[in-house]
């Protein structure tokens, strides 16, 4: 049943990763968009810590937890999210539901492998600047798309302690933009149109620690490398003269001309190092810090002088309680309550601004009776921007919902 269930996620997550918007923030405009969490539901409830090394749930994050799998891994979530977008001057609000990640992770003894699909990236916005003054030059902007991974991983686990893995990337997307200008009770106005394909390889590598400091404690280390990688970008721009409504929807009357070059955007090294300590099956609190040289790069059509990027950076604190994880006569003792706290330093700098990302989460692991399956759900609030000079500060909740589905594969058959 869970083969059936793989392929049939894997096809519809494969068609839905170019479909959907998974964003609605303006700051999805720079760069390759707006990053996404890369994890399971589990970890991003427990702000990102996923440092223990877990045999019944897929870790994302680090290629090295491949190897402590002990089933066959299934791994599906989504998110559905609401924003309120604030500025000095009107609030505005936007919902989005997406799909998150899809993973299976295979034990092999003690080689591991993990493979899936998550969407990376998501560029999603609608922003006016219109007056109502004749002969006052007007403006519009939307865009869509993003940027996919195709991951492939392999974990060894060297002791009972110590694994290793590391793991490539094949990066894949579009991403589309429209700029519209014109000036009031005038129907016809100017259109820029870009349009980015993007694709390129990285590879991570990682390593996963435990010990025991007596008969119930064990610390956890973690440590992730993604190597430094670059994307190549086909762009294409078409200007023209376009007849337009009230909505987004225009009529092209006159193409100016087509404007199509190359360009290869070059992204830094990024080292995540994460520790806890926690009693195994009961308890875990941990921390993860990330650090990345230069956040990102701008293609030629979003490339301004009043926006820079600077260093990433990400703090983060999490962990989970488990009353009785053996209890039979309570299942409410046998959920797994999770919850953390985050800040992130996204890098991103518009007018002299530093784009922050700050919020807190809670999340439940709830098991599916007589196996080792379970739904995961977690909650996320939190602040991302400002309404400083001229920007726009976003108020958002993320409800999102995981599956990890595990099952017995490679049994060998014994004959009597």
């Amino acid at each position: 049943m869970i083969k059936k269930i793989i392929v049939s996620a894997c096809l519809l997550l494969s068609l839905v990763s170019f479909a959907q918007e998974g964003t609605s923030s303006p700051y999805s405009y720079y760069g390759i968009g707006d990053i996404r969490f890369k994890g399971t539901v589990e970890s991003r409830s427990m702000a990102g810590v996923a440092v223990e090394q877990d045999s019944i749930h897929i870790n994302l994050q680090n290629p090295a937890s491949f190897a402590n799998l002990k089933l066959t891994t299934f791994a599906l979530g989504g998110t559905y999210n609401t924003t309120t977008l604030k500025s000095d001057t009107k609030s505005e609000k936007a919902r989005r539901t997406t799909l998150d990640y899809l993973a299976v992770g295979l034990p092999f003894g003690k080689i591991g492998v993990g493979f899936g699909l998550i969407p990376y990236s998501s560029v999603g916005y609608k922003i006016e600047s219109i007056s109502a003054d004749v002969n006052t030059s007007n403006r519009r902007y939307n865009g869509s798309g993003g940027l996919n991974k195709a991951f492939l991983g392999v974990g060894y686990k060297i002791n009972s302690n110590f694994s290793i893995g590391a793991d490539a990337q094949y990066n894949f997307g579009k991403i589309e933009t429209n700029s519209l200008e014109f000036v009031t009770d005038i129907p016809i106005g100017t259109r820029e149109s870009n349009t980015a394909n993007l694709s390129g390889v990285n590879f991570d590598i990682g390593a996963m620690y435990k010990a025991k400091l007596n008969n119930k404690l064990n610390v956890y280390g973690s440590l992730n490398y993604a190597f430094e990688n670059s994307l190549t970008s086909q762009n294409t721009r078409n200007i023209a003269t376009v007849a337009y409504n009230l909505g987004f929807d225009l009529a092209v009357v006159d193409v100016v001309g087509e404007q199509k070059n190359s360009v290869n955007l070059k992204f830094p090294g990024k080292l995540t190092v994460s520790a806890g300590i926690g009693e195994s099956q009961k308890w875990l609190i941990g921390g993860k810090v990330a650090y990345q040289k230069s956040s990102g790069q701008a293609n030629s059509y979003n490339d301004f002088s009043n926006v820079g990027y600077g260093k990433y950076g990400n703090v983060s604190l999490g962990g989970y309680y488990i009353p009785d994880y053996n209890s039979f006569s309570s299942y409410l003792k046998r959920i797994v309550y999770r919850g953390g706290l985050k800040y992130e330093k996204t890098g991103l700098v518009v007018n002299g601004e530093s784009i922050n990302d700050v919020g807190f989460t809670l999340g439940f692991g709830l098991p599916i009776t007589e196996t080792l399956s379970n739904v995961n759900i977690g909650l996320e609030l939190g602040k991302k921007g400002t309404t400083s000079s001229n920007l726009v500060q976003e108020n958002y909740v993320n409800i999102s919902v995981g599956f990890s589905l595990n099952d017995k594969w490679f049994v060998q058959r014994k004959f009597e």
